[in-house]
């Protein structure tokens, strides 16, 4: 099987774990009966086949921190300075964004291209892609929020409670900090992690890591006595549907719909 993406052939294949990056994070790779898949990099442990994928966690410590300069950094500039509240691997932010969250250039996203290592506390310089260079000036009074490539450092969804956004399901092992495909879309074998029905909807958050249970909607309550309209809070993340009746602890049949 190989994946094509315009129906140009992709350089590295399906079930290929590299240690060399060869194409962008989140490239779309299809095949010809419409599964669809992302490029990703692991994080700090290997990729298991069934299982659940998260995008790494946001640090909170670099979110909506003041520019650290003593001037205004102008139109077209690709370095912003930020003072970090947390540690910041080198490369962690790297096809991630920079969104200016306040004040003078607010509400554009730039993709950040490379950066050193940054201690907790210190600054730590951001370089922007050339092409992404800043379209507004922003000032020492604006605040930046750092957002990794949510397709790199991907790690199994924990129990209970994501901690990023689910991104798709491994089809194999992909071996840690190393490169390849994950499913987003279309017929998938997926960790079952409970045992609902054909056709059910399928939450990608378990009380068993990587799994799958039923999507729910928690504390539905009638709000009006002569309609059936009701409120309810939708939890954890919905990926599908279930192509069978699920089965927990075996590989199930699940329809993906993260991304097409």
């Amino acid at each position: 099987m190989n994946l094509s993406n315009q129906d140009v052939r992709l350089a590295q294949g399906m079930f290929v774990s590299s240690a060399t990056q060869v194409h962008p994070l989140g490239t779309r790779g299809s095949t010809a009966d419409g599964r669809v898949y992302r490029y990703v990099k692991a994080g700090g442990a290997d990729l298991v086949a069934g299982n659940v994928i998260q995008s790494p966690a946001i640090p909170a410590g670099q979110l909506t921190k003041a520019i650290n300069a003593t001037s205004a950094v102008g139109l077209g500039a690709t370095l912003i300075t930020v003072t970090c509240a947390s540690s910041v691997a080198a490369g962690f932010y790297n096809e991630g964004y920079l969104i200016v969250a306040s004040g003078a250039g607010q509400g554009f996203l730039y993709t950040i291209n490379n950066h050193p290592a940054v201690s907790t506390g210190a600054s730590g310089i951001f370089r922007l892609y050339d092409e992404d260079a800043l379209q507004v000036a922003v000032t020492i009074t604006s605040t930046v929020s750092l957002i990794p490539n949510k397709y790199g450092g991907v790690i199994r969804t924990p129990v209970t409670t994501a901690t990023g956004v689910i991104v798709g399901v491994a089809t194999y092992v992909i071996a840690s900090l190393q490169f390849g495909w994950i499913q987003t879309w279309g017929p998938c074998a997926v960790l079952g992690g409970d045992t609902n029905a054909l056709g059910s909807p399928v939450d990608g958050v378990s009380s068993t890591a990587g799994r799958v249970r039923a999507f729910v909607i928690s504390s539905v309550v009638p709000v009006a006595t002569t309609s059936q309209t009701v409120t309810g809070t939708a939890t954890g993340q919905l990926i599908g549907y279930l192509l069978q009746t699920n089965v927990d602890g075996q590989w199930i049949a699940v329809d993906l719909t993260i991304s097409p």
